[in-house]
């Protein structure tokens, strides 16, 4: 990918849409915002989505017979429509969580109460004898669920190691994948090491002995086009927060007749069919898992953010980030004492790019890079065993979006540099 290629995008007039990215820090430097795989920044379109709906129609979605609480589905249920055509996926398979986090507890968590369930909704009981798999590189969103589950139903858990350089080993697979399988659970893209991971292969092997597959994809729908038909999964989930959209909302996407075999994670107001005293019935999914008041103004916002990320192209921002991937694995790889953590080509590889420095804790390093402007994120990213695999304690990560420039990548360099500089190691 060319510089010429880059400028495609229109970067400039796109960060005109962020106003915290014209913001200073650290007596008045400007803002180099490199942590948009933790959280990305918001544009104005979402901000103003957000505040409209609270300014002007307010009200307890699918409650009551005003005004208020009409306009309020509705725009429930059109954010609905709008992020599910994001993902290629039909309405009635987009269920809203507060975030990711919670969408993998609740197919986790589901599979658990299917032992008590009702006959017909113990499709998902997982036991003695049953396995889990994983791989080695998840955050511990997709993993620590998984662990849980087989601490309770008494099923055990296997894992996809990975390579020094940073991929998935499937040497093992026809033998780590087998009858015994109920569950494959992997991320579609590290949070650290910016790997893509090979889903239809894997999800091949899972099909032929009849596992579910659950896509952790909270790196990869908010960088690039997902139709979740062609991956052809059966569960996906991503957050809000890091897809320029708010806080405190998520999605879960599941095939439909999974959804409607699934017993409910949290019961409650909202997501019932008939409630007597002695017993209760369930609604149809999505509303089956989304009890209580949902997030209205929150998936309001998300939707926002869906319709700018849609007129950008999301080929287009998949194009920009693989450009400054590269730059950045060319120019920060190329600084002496720093070793990138994660394949050194841009690869099957997205716009996380983490590293080490020689002699410098990523803490202190990170304080350094934080006083010259530079926000980057520092330790094990909520992937402690793959650094642990690794040999490392902890991890820089640079991880870019849209907004991002080539400058950007320049400032890390030098903010480095700096640091190396403040410790004596440069030159060492």
């Amino acid at each position: 990918m060319s510089i010429s290629e880059l400028e495609q995008l229109d970067v400039a007039t796109i960060r005109e849409d962020f106003p915290i990215l014209s913001r200073t820090v650290r007596d008045g430097r400007p803002l180099v915002y490199l942590d948009s795989g933790a959280t990305s920044q918001k544009p104005r379109r979402v901000l103003d989505a957000e505040r409209e709906f609270y300014e002007r129609h307010n009200a307890a979605v699918h409650r009551g017979a005003h005004q208020l609480a009409e306009e309020a589905t509705d725009a429930y249920e059109m954010a609905r429509e709008t992020i599910a055509s994001f993902i290629g996926a039909d309405t009635g398979e987009v269920v809203f969580t507060k975030n990711a986090t919670e969408g993998i507890n609740l197919v986790a968590y589901a599979m658990s109460n299917a032992a008590t369930a009702d006959e017909d909704l113990r499709r998902f009981q997982v036991g003695p004898g049953d396995e889990i798999v994983v791989t080695e590189m998840e955050h511990h969103a997709n993993l620590v669920p998984w662990q849980q589950l087989c601490q309770r139903t008494g099923a055990r858990l296997r894992w996809f190691p990975v390579t020094e350089e940073g991929r998935l080993d499937l040497s093992e697979m026809g033998e780590l994948i087998n009858e015994r399988t109920r569950v494959v659970a992997l991320i579609h893209q590290s949070n650290v090491l910016g790997t893509v991971n090979p889903v239809a292969e894997i999800t091949a092997r899972a099909r032929e002995v009849g596992a579910l597959v659950v896509l952790d994809a909270c790196q990869s729908v908010p960088h690039m086009p997902v139709d979740v038909a062609d991956l052809d999964v059966d569960f996906l989930t991503f957050s809000g927060h890091k897809m320029l959209g708010p806080s405190g909302i998520g999605v879960l996407w599941g095939r439909r007749e999974l959804l409607e075999a699934m017993p409910p994670f949290i019961t409650g107001g909202s997501m019932i069919g008939v409630v007597h005293m002695e017993y209760s019935t369930w609604a149809e999914p999505p509303q089956r898992f989304e009890a209580g008041v949902p997030m209205a103004a929150q998936a309001v916002g998300l939707a926002a953010a869906c319709d700018y990320l849609t007129e950008v192209g999301m080929d287009r921002v998949a194009a920009h980030e693989h450009a400054l991937t590269e730059y950045a694995l060319k120019h920060v790889g190329a600084v002496e004492g720093v070793r990138i953590v994660g394949p050194t080509e841009a690869v099957d590889r997205g716009g996380a790019v983490s590293f080490v420095v020689d002699d410098i804790h990523p803490h202190d390093l990170g304080q350094v890079l934080d006083d010259k402007g530079v926000e980057v994120r520092v330790g094990h990213h909520c992937a402690w065993p793959m650094h642990r695999k690794l040999g490392i304690v902890a991890s820089t990560r640079a991880s870019f979006y849209l907004y991002n420039t080539l400058e950007d990548v320049d400032a890390l360099v030098e903010a480095i540099k700096a640091a190396q500089t403040f410790f004596g190691t440069r030159g060492s």
